[in-house]
């Protein structure tokens, strides 16, 4: 079956698609940008149509020859209009699914009682689902509350307004019940809704197993990224305009689509008609949380070609604000040696060798993890030049090796906060560039005052650091010629 995914370059879609190949279906996207698909690992897998569901040439064009499709777009980043743009886009794929016979619209929209008086945002994803539901084509309405991912707009607002902020003054929306579902839950209803051709019409409510009031899934969160207890203060002169400038200059996210997601978060979602949707077990919260906290490998950064199977984590296609904070320096050095010399020269890292240069900053830096309770760099490294996964290096651990390629040391010293230094090497025509990246998860508001009040030290250690350690592979390969 060719399935059409609208919204492939998304938070859902672009996590959708690569279980929908899995499954055996054909995939056809349709995007405005069809190059900010590029980077999916995915991408050659899939036929990418160029169109706006706004024009309804271009969307009967994206129709043709499918069988059945994923309706995962909404306007909302396009400000106050975005109402009467979804309602626009709609009536174009309506009307283009049923000239085109497709058996099938499988439509995600927002958990919420029909009879209840909703926000202009969550009234527009019901609105969208009645008028997909006029046509003449089979619809699935599955409906979520806060989808729980690395990436998702709910998610990413309670992960940057956790971690900055350890005291609080909250609308009285942080009392409001709601039904949050695991991102990978959610995607397995979608295929299963897909699958399924028992009947033309009809709506699922989605919820994980778990109802909260969102000031309950904010102190879970707490608990699970290693922070404390957050104060939050309701104020109920904090209206929605207020909140979403506030969450506006707190968080990432753009004031203007903070500010309708803010208003949805008012209303009560939880599931009121319970339903079979699947044959597993719904993901709890807490576990849910933990899962989107998590990074790949050795939780610092998603490896592309691994995320398919990670859906809680980022995607490459997530905005610039999903994902966390993720501080980096990154040094590239290129050398005329072969990339065995510059494993050997980064290999030999810590102990006896030391850090090539400022030795003295890293003694004192040692000295200072003791005095605070860390293990300093009394370890030492058990091998002056072999490093095996696992062992420690002064007071780092190594965390992955590939010998003559890479190494990735994970720190083990007091930090408030995750630290790796890693080394990578890369052919070139004349040679070899050395790569090195350092990388830190700050831990709450601590963990951003200690990155900002090193970032100085960190200019001159860091550029140093690289520089010797590619002089001294090259020194090694002129010796060996």
């Amino acid at each position: 079956m060719r399935v059409l995914v609208t919204g492939a370059t998304g938070y859902i879609g672009g996590r959708v698609v690569p279980r929908l190949l899995d499954a055996g279906y054909e995939v056809r996207c349709l995007a405005r940008t069809p190059a900010k698909l590029a980077l999916h690992p995915w991408r050659h897998r899939v036929e990418v149509v160029e169109g706006d569901l706004l024009d309804p040439a271009s969307v009967k064009e994206a129709v043709s020859g499918c069988e059945a499709a994923l309706y995962l777009v909404h306007s909302m980043a396009a400000g106050k209009d975005f109402a009467h743009l979804d309602r626009i886009a709609a009536s174009n794929f309506r009307a283009a699914a049923a000239d085109a016979g497709l058996r099938r619209i499988v439509y995600l929209g927002g958990l919420g009682s029909d009879d209840a008086e909703h926000s202009p945002h969550l009234s527009s994803r019901h609105e969208v689902g009645s008028i997909l539901a006029s046509g003449a084509t089979p619809v699935t309405e599955v409906r979520a509350a806060v989808i729980i991912g690395s990436g998702s707009l709910s998610f990413e607002m309670l992960r940057s307004l956790t971690e900055v902020l350890p005291v609080m003054t909250t609308p009285k929306w942080v009392r409001t019940r709601c039904q949050p579902i695991a991102v990978r839950d959610i995607l397995q209803i979608l295929l299963s809704a897909l699958a399924d051709t028992s009947a033309s019409f009809r709506v699922l409510e989605a919820g994980g197993p778990d109802v909260l009031t969102y000031e309950t899934m904010m102190q879970i969160y707490a608990e699970e990224a290693g922070l404390r207890r957050r104060l939050l203060i309701p104020v109920p002169l904090l209206t929605p305009r207020l909140s979403s400038l506030w969450i506006g200059l707190v968080t990432p996210l753009p004031p203007k689509v903070a500010r309708p997601l803010v208003e949805s978060l008012r209303s009560e979602v939880i599931v009121t008609n319970p339903q079979t949707l699947v044959p597993f077990e719904l993901t709890p919260y807490r576990q849910a949380v933990r899962r989107a906290l998590s990074r790949l490998p050795g939780g610092v950064i998603t490896r592309w070609s691994d995320a398919d199977s990670q859906p809680a984590a980022p995607s490459p296609a997530d905005p610039a604000w999903s994902g966390g904070t993720v501080f980096m320096d990154r040094q590239v050095m290129p050398t005329e040696t072969g990339a065995d010399h510059l494993f050997w020269a980064f290999s030999r890292i810590g102990g006896g060798v030391g850090y090539y240069g400022l030795d003295w900053a890293w003694r004192i830096r040692g000295l200072l993890d003791r005095l605070v309770g860390g293990v300093g760099l009394r370890r030492g490294r058990r091998h002056p030049t072999e490093v095996r996964t696992g062992e420690a290096v002064d007071f780092w651990r190594v965390e992955d090796v590939v010998p003559g390629r890479s190494l990735r040391l994970r720190a083990e010293m007091r930090l408030p906060g995750d630290a790796w230094l890693e080394w990578e090497v890369r052919d070139t025509e004349f040679g070899a560039d050395l790569i090195q990246t350092a990388w830190f998860r700050p831990r709450g508001l601590a963990g951003r005052v200690y990155w900002y009040s090193f970032l100085i030290p960190h200019r001159v250690v860091f550029p140093r650091m690289a520089h010797r350690i590619a002089a001294a592979a090259e020194e090694r390969g002129f010796a060996c010629r």
